[in-house]
């Protein structure tokens, strides 16, 4: 089944990303957190948040979905949705979750949802404006360690 932006194929993903956080590791927070990422070629990964003692050593579950596909294979992407218990609000990607999703690319979709299965729909670019990406790192852009003092 090919992608497209309808609101079938979203309702599965936001779905599939409810699934995830159901596997959730958060014995610290009891903050759960799935995420379901959907390749260019329509292949969907799953992640959940997984917490540790040492805070900094967690990874979010958006993190983990991309790094799964990335570690597949994959690495362009067309949308990942977001699901957590919040009933109140959409849930929002962390700032460090969106810079991992920009390395990917500024503009695929990404739908964070309610614990009712609402969702919003934002682009990466929207969700992280000006932002820095691969690009800025092409060599001769970057004059740090070119200049002869």
């Amino acid at each position: 089944m090919s992608w497209k932006k309808s609101s079938c194929h979203t309702e599965v993903l936001v779905r599939k990303s409810q699934e995830a956080k159901e596997q959730a590791y958060c014995p610290y927070s009891k903050f759960r957190v799935g995420a379901a990422v959907l390749t260019s070629d329509g292949t969907v990964f799953t992640g959940c948040n997984v917490e540790n003692a040492c805070y900094s050593a967690g990874l979010c579950a958006e993190r983990t979905a991309i790094s799964k596909a990335v570690s597949e294979g994959h690495k362009s992407f067309k949308a990942i949705a977001i699901a957590s218990d919040l009933e109140d609000r959409f849930i929002s990607p962390c700032g460090a979750c969106r810079q991992f999703m920009r390395e990917f690319g500024s503009q695929w979709d990404v739908y964070m949802s309610k614990s009712d299965g609402s969702y919003k729909l934002m682009t990466v670019e929207e969700l992280l404006p000006c932002s820095f990406g691969p690009d800025d790192l092409r060599k001769g852009k970057n004059p740090v360690g070119n200049s002869k003092l």
